[in-house]
């Protein structure tokens, strides 16, 4: 039996960050939609059931099956999953005389259960609900109350089934990671063992067993994920692995060079490929950002299928695609999470292409994405790569895209990002860019009237991009790269600083 958890999708917000959670606690955990539970359950020791958006009052509840699930394996039900469990098992839901959102605190904590083993009254925890659990269901036993909420966690005796009304997966809630552990290894006595080094060696012997002796194209970005997942086939396939880095015009500034140059000596069959004319004629005229993202990934197939058909029996295309990327552009294995954004390389090939996918990555974080290319020796400055996105600078021009608005944008950055590096900032931001608006602001140059270009610079602290804050970064750096960016390049007679986090917003502006 693998040590495996099984979270359920209810369209929650905070789902992912369960499985954060979970994964730091070194055991390995999949979601998949609440209707559409794996056939077989051999793999998985525990089950999660996450929070949801809806009532289970409602005629459209989510209603999973859980016969396979309840009385078998050791199950926590986190909010909608808690009150769905009383709900349909003989207790009673109702509507809050007042919503419960945010901070509480606990005001008990049953003895001697090891479910809440070094919890203690007054831990705080992160309540975000409607509806409110007035009795427990058949066989329930209270394990801690708040103020407001009296049956904040209760057991079902006779099975290994908890349930709270809070979210422990939430940093808010202090003793989260805590309950998180005592359910997994203590109740369910899962063995944290899923590591980088565990991960590593599954998975190439598992792309060894998928790919045998076929060849695979991938596109390397020069970014964590494509290197990461390059050197992952690499150790599987050796020679077999053709690497492809293709200039789509819309890099930073001479990052084609660079990147070409970054991979020497590691190995790899790197092949560069200039086609950044192809993707802004495509691009011309486009200023729906949707739109942009459906062409920028649109060409970049169609490049990378002339590329293949220059590789005699290649039958695999290798993305760097990572859990964020899946989970903001589709719903969670089509569950009922909803669509933030659609990303250039997720949702599958055209049937033009006659490649099939392979994602080594398509699990992990990014931060696990770092560790797992510690554990194979890379390049700590390459590991250290601020995100970059796959569209570019595409999604960073808002409105229509010309060869000037990115020569523009290519200077600002490369004056913003080499400042972060010049001030030692570079290492306490997640991310940074600078993004080219599409309006023109009135200002004085050498006694003139200018009516130029404002651009706004973003630089965000993060540990895998779900969630976003924006650094707080000195006035003093603030000011002279100001400075710069005004009087080096032409086009630009304003810059603003974006303080706004995600959520609301996102960390890109497209």
């Amino acid at each position: 039996m693998q040590n495996n958890v099984l979270i359920l999708d209810f369209g929650s917000q905070y789902t992912q960050l369960i499985a954060r959670r979970v994964r730091e606690l070194n055991i390995y955990c999949e979601i998949h939609p609440y209707n559409k539970i794996p056939t077989t359950l051999v793999d998985f020791k525990a089950v999660i059931l996450s929070g949801s958006p809806s009532s289970v009052r409602n005629e459209e509840a989510p209603i999973p099956d859980l016969s396979k699930i309840r009385g078998h394996k050791p199950l926590l039900a986190v909010c909608y999953g808690a009150q769905y469990l009383a709900h349909f098992s003989g207790g009673k839901v109702a509507p809050s005389a007042t919503r419960e959102y945010g901070r509480a605190n606990l005001s008990y904590v049953a003895e001697n259960t090891t479910f809440l083993e070094g919890v203690s009254v007054g831990s705080q925890v992160w309540m975000s609900h409607s509806d409110t659990i007035k009795s427990l269901p058949t066989g329930g036993k209270l394990l801690a109350s708040t103020n407001d909420v009296e049956n904040a966690a209760y057991e079902i005796e006779g099975e290994q089934t908890y349930a709270i009304q809070f979210h422990p997966e939430v940093y808010h809630s202090t003793d989260g990671k805590k309950i998180l552990d005592n359910f997994l290894t203590k109740i369910a006595e899962i063995t944290p063992d899923w590591t980088p080094d565990h991960f590593v060696d599954t998975t190439v012997a598992e792309l060894k067993a998928k790919i045998g002796e076929e060849k695979v194209v991938l596109g390397l970005s020069g970014g964590v994920d494509s290197s990461v997942a390059a050197v992952l086939l690499h150790k599987a396939i050796g020679k077999n692995l053709h690497c492809i880095f293709v200039n789509n015009g819309l890099l930073r500034k001479d990052e084609f060079g660079k990147v070409l140059k970054q991979y020497e000596g590691m190995g790899l069959n790197v092949k560069g490929v200039d086609a950044s004319a192809r993707f802004l004629d495509a691009l011309k005229g486009e200023s729906d950002p949707e739109g942009k993202r459906k062409i920028i990934g649109r060409v970049f197939i169609e490049v990378f299928d002339d590329e293949a058909n220059q590789i005699t029996n290649a039958k695999w295309l290798a993305q760097g695609t990572i859990y964020p990327d899946v989970i903001e552009s589709v719903s969670v294995n089509g569950g009922p999470s909803a669509t933030i954004k659609s990303h250039h390389n997720v949702g599958g090939l055209p049937d033009f292409m006659k490649l099939q996918i392979v994602e080594p990555l398509r699990s992990l974080f990014k931060d696990e994405v770092r560790r797992v290319g510690a554990s194979m020796g890379l390049d700590p400055e390459l590991l250290g790569r601020h995100p970059f996105p796959g569209p570019g600078l595409g999604i960073r021009i808002l409105g229509d895209i010309t060869a000037e608005k990115v020569r523009i944008l290519q200077e600002v950055d490369a004056i913003f990002i080499d400042g972060l590096k010049e001030a030692g900032l570079y290492d306490a931001v997640w991310q940074a860019g600078a993004m080219l608006l599409p309006v023109n602001s009135v200002g004085v140059m050498g006694d003139e009237r200018t009516y130029e270009k404002c651009v706004a610079l973003r630089a965000v602290e993060s540990t895998d991009g779900m969630t976003a804050d924006w650094v707080n970064l000195p006035y003093e750096f603030l000011q002279k790269t100001s400075n710069a960016i005004i009087n080096r390049v032409k086009g630009v007679n304003r810059v603003v600083y974006d303080i706004s986090s995600k959520p609301p917003a996102t960390i890109e502006w497209e």
